[in-house]
């Protein structure tokens, strides 16, 4: 999957899938105990890593801690369920399965307006995904400031596993779901590595880092 800054195409495309909320109005985190059904339905390509889908009903408010140990620290991510519920509740599946251990952050960008660190594919190709998609979470005026997270995508409402973690300000159309943000601490590491570029073997669309970015384990705190 690769990010489209202006006009530049999706490399992968998945089936449709949807999500939708049961309550109506904004969500916030003092809506303890309220849901969004969701739908993770299959994409019709395997697998990168055996994974059960999510669980349909998605806690719709409050923030989920992350912690997200690499080899160039630990970076920790807030999840925001409330603007985006279907997204964290599959971010939050997928790491209590091991989907995103031992994987590798396949792609950096340095150039163009687009600064992003893009990971999630255990396969490092930048196809893989975990069997499902589902829909874009979007309020139509997203913005990617430096240290937004957000999922990465093949065109509309084909999320899978793959997200990007932003480290300067980027210049992207409002078509990829802002879930979260990275720490401050997290973030400056991030910043760092990306100082070193990449192999250039994506073209205009970046390449592999060139201090490579290994995570170890993405845990969710209690």
């Amino acid at each position: 999957m690769l990010l489209r800054p202006a006009a530049i195409a999706a490399a992968v495309v998945m089936l449709l899938s949807g999500c939708g909320s049961d309550d109506q109005g904004e969500e916030t985190a003092a809506d303890a105990g309220s849901t969004t059904s969701c739908t993770y339905a299959e994409d019709g390509q395997p697998p990168a890593k055996e994974v059960d889908p999510p669980d349909e009903k998605a806690a719709a408010s409050g923030t989920v801690h992350v912690d997200m140990d690499t080899s160039i620290g630990d970076l920790g991510l807030d999840l925001d369920a409330a603007g985006a519920p279907c997204t964290v509740n599959s971010f939050v599946s997928l790491a209590g399965q091991g989907y995103f251990d031992d994987t590798s952050c396949h792609r950096l960008t340095t150039e163009g307006g687009l600064f992003v660190l893009q990971c999630g594919d255990p396969t490092g190709s930048g196809s893989g995904g975990p069997g499902y998609s589902f829909a874009d979470e979007l309020e139509g005026d997203e913005t990617y400031p430096a240290g937004t997270l957000a999922m990465a995508n093949g065109g509309p409402d084909t999320n899978g596993s793959q997200f990007f973690i932003v480290y300067a300000d980027s210049q992207l159309s409002a078509d990829y779901t802002v879930f979260g943000a990275i720490d401050e601490a997290g973030l400056t590491a991030v910043q760092e590595m990306a100082e070193d570029g990449n192999d250039g073997s994506l073209g205009q669309y970046g390449g592999a880092p060139n201090t490579p970015v290994d995570i170890t384990s993405v845990t969710v705190a209690d």
